[in-house]
């Protein structure tokens, strides 16, 4: 696992002319609903565009996510609020099915890059306009996903003065 999150980089150049298939993306999307989640109530619902016309829709409704232009597949995690979810933690949630993306990608060979769309109003509306994401669900992220086209150097890194310890 240590080599996986070492591994992991934000890749904003992918190989256009390696699609991701289906079976990737329900590899990607198996991984996610693995992630836990507060009473295991799994607040999520996952979008998966291979549609060139879409992809192109999403990079240019958002100002963070122009990498998709050479994605082949993103991913739209949903959140989906429920009345037994206890408050705050939908976003913890989605955040760990997203990890799950990014690591299993990095097993698979492929690069991603996590653009993010809440708590940003704009952000949100904008996708919901563009996917017919019906309220009171809730646009998280934007996954892009292909083949690396760079190798970005590492740029994480365990800084102890960040860490306190309780002995």
């Amino acid at each position: 696992m240590s080599e996986l999150i070492d591994a992991r980089r934000s890749i904003r150049k992918y190989q256009t002319d390696k699609p991701v298939t289906k079976e990737q993306l329900d590899q990607l999307l198996t991984a996610a609903m693995l992630a836990p989640s507060a009473r295991n109530l799994r607040p999520w619902e996952f979008i998966a565009i291979t549609r060139r016309d879409t992809i192109n829709g999403i990079a240019k409704a958002l100002p963070n996510a122009g990498m998709c232009v050479t994605a082949t597949a993103v991913i739209v995690i949903v959140a989906v609020p429920q009345a037994e979810l206890p408050e705050g933690y939908l976003p913890q949630d989605c955040g760990a099915a997203a990890q799950n993306i990014l690591l299993e990608a990095v097993s698979m060979g492929l690069g991603t890059c996590w653009c993010g769309v809440y708590p940003n109003a704009d952000r949100i509306e904008a996708l919901r306009k563009l996917l017919g994401i019906p309220e009171p669900n809730i646009p998280f992220n934007v996954i892009a996903v292909g083949y690396p086209d760079e190798a970005p150097d590492r740029r994480g890194f365990f800084d102890g003065a960040k860490v306190s310890y309780i002995e």
